[in-house]
This record gives C-alpha cells, structure tokens and sequence, in this order.
C-alpha cells in the first residue's frame, strides 16, 4: 500500500490520520463486536453514516490493511468486511475509549455488560477479543 505523505512524525498524529476520524472509529468498533459486517450492517449502525462517507472510509482502511474483505458465504452481491491483524490490534485503543465515555458521558444500558465484562478483568477481555477475532479471518 502507498502511503501518503504524513504531517508529522508524531506516532499519534499519523495513527490519526489511518483511523482517527469518528465514523473509521464506529466501523472499527462494528467490526470488533460483530466480526463481520456488510455495507448494509454499518448503514443500519444508530449512528446513521452515509453512503458517500461509508464508502470512502472502507476504502480508506481497506488501503489502510485495517480491514480486508471477503466474499459473502450466500449472496454474490454482498461482500464481508473484517478488521485484519493490523485493525485488531486496536482492540486495546477501543476498550480504553469505551471505559472513558463510560466514565465520563455514561452508556446506554445494552452496553453496561460490555464494560462490566471490560472493567472485571481488561487484560483478560483484550486477550479474548484478539482470538476470537483471529479466528477465521
């Protein structure tokens, strides 16, 4: 993959600039609680993203190697977005994300049992999340 030219040499900054912005973010989370998802799944998303800017974003992690793509076990029209090795080892950037929107702008109750389940053992959580999303990909 080429890369573009970074702003900076700043790890953070140009971390950034690959998945940093909201809707990357929500497509990454989808993809973590999920494993899999078609285009149709992140539109139906509450966050309601539009097509225009799902599109560019998959691209974007697609060329990324955030997230690859498969062919659907029974449709020939839809395709099976997955993060990739790359994408789940953001697993740890995603939990610490939500613990701080728990512990600051609180969460909606179907996610309470995330967190909790975060919060018993977060090692443990991170661990289990990597396998179970390494496999089969």
């Amino acid at each position: 993959m080429a890369m573009s030219k970074k702003r900076s040499d700043c790890p953070i900054s140009s971390s950034l600039e690959i998945w940093g912005d909201k809707w990357s973010l929500l497509i990454i989370r989808d993809l973590m609680l999920k494993k899999e998802c078609t285009y149709g799944d992140f539109l139906k998303a509450d966050e309601k993203i539009a097509t225009n800017i799902l599109a560019s974003r998959l691209l974007h992690l697609l060329e990324s190697d955030i997230i690859d793509k498969k062919d659907h076990p029974d449709s020939k029209l839809k395709i099976l977005y997955h993060l990739t090795e790359k994408g789940i080892d953001l697993i740890p950037i995603i939990v610490e994300i939500n613990l701080w929107g728990e512990k600051y702008l609180g969460i909606p109750d179907e996610r309470k049992k995330l967190v909790e389940n975060i919060k018993k053992d977060k090692e443990k959580f991170i661990r289990d999340a990597k396998i179970f999303l390494s496999q089969g990909s």
